[in-house]
């Protein structure tokens, strides 16, 4: 009773669940999030009338006497409202301020003091623009590359879009190279990103929901998701921890990822991050939703399972039998990864009588004159591999596949030569090293290492058997992990709809079921 207790046995599993319960209900998230933009609490500073005292109170706020960026523009309209506009240089467009606020404002012969409305709809020629009251928010706005547009007497402030800065154009993805399918990726500009994500899926249900994470800086986010299609618990659990967050700075997708996750300890990730708008595109109508942020080139795909990190875009690019090819050396390179080197470890070191006899004398030859105990040998051999890999990574241009190549003959070689590795530990270690390389995720690579380096010291300590033992424990803590509510070994643990196992890739045809694991709208009413 009290290892029942202890272990927590008796406890209901209060995680984020997204699949449905025995009576058919779905479960409730744990918060509304109907708004996610995470900012610090303040109470709203109130514009005053006077544009002379709205410019002294923003230069304050920016600091102008050193800060030379913003822009503070007086002018009269043609009906001689004074008039402030206030941007940021560099961030806002020059030519569209000029062209589309400034100049009708000065050929225009009314006056706005009394109603600001008409600014909107009779002056200023550009389409996004709104109303806006509270001077914390315009300062934020200024800030993301808006313009604001103040009128002597009025207690409001006009934000005009007018984003400008300079950005990557759209390219080939360098870290998801494909042979067959588009050669688009992501960029840093979230505005383009959406626009990749809309050219593919050209459906009326798409949503985007912006939104700001970070107390202090602010990133823009947008959470895209399919209305009526996608499940409303996953949409409201997300926005909940996106809401959550309470870090002042959060720039890039991959410090977002970390905040919203469940636990660290888990080695693979919950999310998978892409920068193909085709994969991510692919998720997004299969009932998974898509996290963008301003300044990163990825997208966060959530939920997914095992299979969505295993799978690649190219698999459906290409025929039947090659796709099921591809897909079966991907998992087969990834047991070889994972399982190879403590395999081989508990083989030499505790069943020698599983091995031939002429395999078994090439393994004593090898190590005759290497004074490393075995283990220690295979872990230095895949520091080393791991060590030429990161350099490779790390330094500029074409210089790192040399560096790969080259370091990995030539260390290998010296290393041979000086007695400090076996050849047949070389040929495992490179065997596992590709077998990692196949893995079309970075995350999933980096944590598969690890996951390595566990099972060659668990088979040092108790051969197969501590090798079996960290094996059924890593599968039993997968199958308890959930990726937003969804359990990591879908379809097989628990067992849901699948017509194949994920490795075979089937026929593309007219879609009959979606996924159940989504628990989306269109399966529920299959049902």
């Amino acid at each position: 009773m009290r290892i029942i207790e202890s272990l927590k046995f008796d406890m209901p599993d209060e995680r984020f669940e997204l699949l449905e319960r025995e009576s058919g209900s779905i479960p409730h998230a744990s918060a509304n999030g109907e708004e996610f933009r995470n900012e610090r609490v303040h109470g709203a500073e109130s514009i005053g009338a006077s544009i002379d005292e709205t410019e002294q109170r923003l230069r304050v706020a920016f600091h102008t006497a050193i800060n030379t960026d913003v822009i503070f523009r007086k002018f009269r309209s043609g009906s001689g409202c004074r008039v402030l506009l206030v941007y940021m240089n560099g961030m806002a467009d020059d030519s569209i301020v000029s062209r589309f606020v400034i100049a009708p404002l000065m050929q225009s012969n009314e006056r706005f003091a009394a109603d600001i409305g008409g600014l909107l709809s009779k002056v200023i020629e550009i389409a996004e623009t709104e109303v806006e009251t509270d001077l914390r928010k315009v300062k934020a706005s200024v800030m993301d590359g808006m313009t604001a547009v103040f009128i002597e007497g009025c207690c409001a402030s006009v934000l005009v879009e007018s984003r400008g800065f300079e950005k990557r154009s759209v390219s080939e993805a360098q870290n998801e190279r494909i042979v067959q399918g588009p050669k688009e990726s992501f960029t840093e500009a979230l505005r383009t990103n959406i626009t990749l994500l809309r050219r593919i899926v050209k459906t009326e249900d798409m949503i985007v929901e912006y939104g700001k994470v970070g107390r202090e800086n602010k990133t823009r986010t947008a959470l895209v998701y399919r209305a009526g299609f996608t499940d409303e618990t996953l949409i409201s659990e997300i926005k909940s921890r996106l809401a959550r967050i309470k870090t002042d700075i959060a720039i890039g997708i991959g410090i977002i990822d970390q905040l919203i996750e469940d636990d660290s300890i888990f080695p693979i990730p919950r999310t998978l991050s892409t920068e193909r708008p085709d994969r991510a595109a692919s998720h997004l109508m299969n009932g998974s939703a898509v996290l963008l942020a301003e300044g990163s080139p990825f997208a966060l795909v959530m939920p997914i399972t095992l299979a969505s990190l295993m799978n690649s875009p190219e698999d459906v690019y290409m025929r039947r039998p090659v796709g099921t090819l591809l897909r079966a050396v991907r998992y087969v390179g990834a047991a070889i990864s994972v399982i190879l080197p403590g395999y081989f470890i508990a083989l030499a070191m505790y069943h020698q009588g599983l091995i031939s006899t002429e395999v078994l004398s090439t393994i004593i030859k090898s190590r005759e004159m290497v004074f490393e105990p075995l283990p220690f040998e295979m872990l230095l051999l895949l520091f080393v591999f791991q060590l030429i890999r990161e350099a490779g990574m790390r330094v500029p241009g074409s210089i790192g596949q040399a560096i790969g190549v080259i370091g990995g003959l030539i260390l290998g070689q010296a290393a041979v030569a000086a007695n400090l590795a076996s050849t047949v530990i070389l040929i495992v270690v490179a065997l596992s090293g590709l077998g990692n390389l196949c893995i079309p995720d970075y995350s999933t690579q980096v944590g598969t290492s690890y996951l390595r380096i566990a099972f060659v010291i668990a088979a040092w300590l108790g051969g197969l058997l501590g090798l079996a033992t960290a094996l059924m424990l890593f599968i039993a803590y997968m199958a308890n992990v959930k990726s937003f509510g969804v359990p990591f070994l879908s379809p097989f643990a628990p067992k849901t709809f699948s017509r194949r196992p994920p490795f075979i890739r089937g026929r593309i045809g007219l879609r009959s079921k979606p996924a159940d694991y989504n628990n989306t709208a269109e399966e529920s009413a299959l049902e």
